[in-house]
């Protein structure tokens, strides 16, 4: 015993040495650097042994051929936004820290770019659009999240109704297998069909099966013209039988968001007014719609003619100043929260469109079962719900009444034929439920398919297939970037 744990001190000895000899100066090892790569937006930490700082591409391949002939674990993070720990070197090793990669070059003829994997979301957006050209997913963390961690869990966010997913854009990947070997799985071009399809394998991936550092992705015209309007419901199924009906009377919104009842009363408690005078606590749907003026304005006729019929009351943005303050209602619903305890679980989970509504009814159902509250809002053109579950920290009834919370709506949006998460990923916190959604067989698959891409289990260890409870371990109290509360 004593032996083998000499022979594993001197193998990770002569790891590091062998690191600091090839990477000088990008080797960081000090407590603070440690400490900010050792956690991610689910605020659990796991201190690694190392943070190396990516300066160029090549440097990551040097490093995971070290890792791979040591059986160093690897972690590769951006920003660190991620919900569900993904991010987090659980079993310690070296973290690549990909933020440096950050160039931004676009193709304006061709409407391609090529990105590295540390470049923000909205510096790439900002950029597009002073082109004239589009880059639609739009995650809530896109001030600080990068385009290699969206596509390191497929990111989403509110226009993915009419835009889709990240995976919808992108054209290739470039980055480092396990073993450090480079791959480009596609190329900046939108047709290829050579050989098998590994790039949309990678996306969504958590950073399992390879490291991607930079990435082609498609842009897409700019709209010429956007239209904001909020409509209040005396119910949540009246609002959901909007949404329904919408779709089949052929409007076509670039973002249809839904905020319930508890929402909505957050929010009001925390302006201090209502939202709608004489509509106080109301389900409320968000709706834009984009494209050319004359579309624009086609859409909103048919809107109106079909929406006005169920909406107890809406009001129009008239300027993007008036629009703004729309969405601000939607913006402040997540920090308003926290006045109804001072933690929660935030589940991004997916369910057909005409299930949404036996998915709210559930939520309340829920709320008066464990007796804490479960605010929901989120993306109901395409039946992407965040269902939050407000509990206190340090009251251990409330953790257990949570935990069993979550573990029952899990179950309920896999019988609604939903899945358990369609943005945030696995991660660790998600990892008990993945025998709720997928069969041994398919599990298994996974697994065949991350040991032939990395045999060692060196990327990213622990995450999505392995048995975690985020429950057994004490989250920090860390104040992060893009906290609002």
């Amino acid at each position: 015993m004593k032996g083998n744990m000499e022979k594993k001190i001197n193998k990770a000895a002569n790891a590091m040495r062998e690191l600091r000899k090839h990477l000088v100066g990008s080797v960081l090892e000090d407590d603070a650097s440690c400490f900010r790569a050792s956690l991610d937006n689910l605020r659990l930490s796991s201190l690694p042994r190392a943070v190396i700082v990516i300066k160029d591409p090549a440097d990551v391949g040097v490093v995971l051929k070290i890792a791979n002939k040591y059986g160093v674990p690897v972690t590769s993070r951006g920003a660190g936004s991620s919900a569900t720990g993904s991010a987090v070197p659980i079993q310690g090793g070296w973290v690549l820290d990909l933020s440096a990669l950050n160039q931004i070059e676009i193709d304006p003829v061709a409407r391609i770019a090529t990105v590295g994997a540390g470049a923000v979301t909205t510096n790439f957006q900002e950029q597009a659009e002073a082109l004239g050209l589009f880059y639609p997913p739009d995650p809530s963390s896109k001030n600080y999240s990068t385009l290699g961690g969206n596509i390191a869990c497929n990111a989403g966010g509110m226009r993915c109704v009419k835009y889709g997913v990240t995976r919808d854009y992108v054209l290739g990947l470039n980055g480092f297998l396990a073993d450090g070997s480079p791959f480009k799985f596609g190329l900046p071009i939108k047709k290829y069909v050579s050989g098998l399809n590994l790039r949309d394998l990678l996306i969504g991936s958590e950073g399992t099966l390879g490291v991607i550092t930079s990435a082609n992705l498609k842009l897409i015209p700019k709209p010429e013209k956007r239209w904001t309007g909020m409509f209040a419901f005396k119910s949540e199924a009246a609002a959901f039988k909007a949404v329904v009906g919408l779709f089949k009377v052929g409007v076509s919104p670039s973002i249809l968001e839904f905020l319930d009842r508890q929402s909505v009363s957050c929010a009001e408690k925390f302006t201090g007014k209502a939202i709608f005078e004489g509509q106080s606590r109301s389900s409320i749907l968000l709706i834009e719609l984009d494209g050319c003026p004359a579309e624009v304005r086609h859409q909103r006729k048919c809107l109106l003619d079909y929406i006005t019929g169920f909406a107890a009351s809406h009001r129009e943005a008239r300027t993007d100043a008036q629009a703004e303050k729309l969405w601000q209602v939607r913006r402040t619903c997540s920090q308003s929260m926290f006045s109804l305890a001072d933690t929660k679980l935030n589940e991004d989970v997916v369910v057909p469109l005409e299930k949404q509504a036996a998915l709210i009814r559930y939520t309340i159902a829920l709320k008066n079962e464990i007796g804490l509250a479960t605010p929901t809002f989120g993306h109901a053109g395409d039946g992407n719900l965040h269902v939050h579950i407000m509990y206190n920290r340090a009251s251990k009834a409330d953790a257990k009444k949570a935990k069993a919370g979550i573990h029952k709506l899990m179950q309920k949006v896999v019988d609604l034929g939903g899945v358990i998460t369609g943005e945030h990923g696995i991660g660790l916190a998600k990892a008990p439920f993945m025998g709720m959604q997928h069969s041994q067989a398919e599990i298994a698959a996974m697994h065949s398919v991350k040991k032939a891409l990395d045999p060692l289990g060196i990327l990213n260890p622990g995450k999505i297939f392995e048995p975690f409870e985020v429950w057994d371990h004490k989250l920090v109290d860390v104040q992060l970037p893009w906290d609002h509360r």
